[in-house]
């Protein structure tokens, strides 16, 4: 038998459900199933709210080659030299008498 063949994941979606629903409840009938409050609700919704904002900000700020147009990594002309190199020095304007 092979292992993908196995377990939980191999059954069809409906069986997976009805096995899923048994299982919760018994647990509400044993009474140890959790039962969210308002409170948990709420701070689980904003969590998620915010990794989905996250992860969409993320997405926007990659470039097609597959890099990051915002990265904070310092690799930055810039921020090789340590310092923002004065702008007449970059024109070559500091050889005029």
């Amino acid at each position: 038998m092979a292992k993908e063949d196995r377990g939980f994941a191999s059954m069809d979606r409906s069986k997976q459900r009805d096995i899923a629903s048994k299982g919760g409840k018994a647990a509400h009938q044993k009474g140890t199933a959790h039962e969210w409050t308002s409170e948990e609700a709420r701070e689980a919704g904003r969590k998620g709210g915010m990794a989905s904002h996250r992860r969409k900000q993320e997405q926007q700020q990659q470039t097609p080659d597959g890099g990051n147009a915002g990265d904070n990594t310092g690799n930055t002309p810039e921020s090789a030299i340590g310092t923002n190199p004065n702008p007449e020095q970059m024109m070559g304007t500091d050889n005029l008498p």
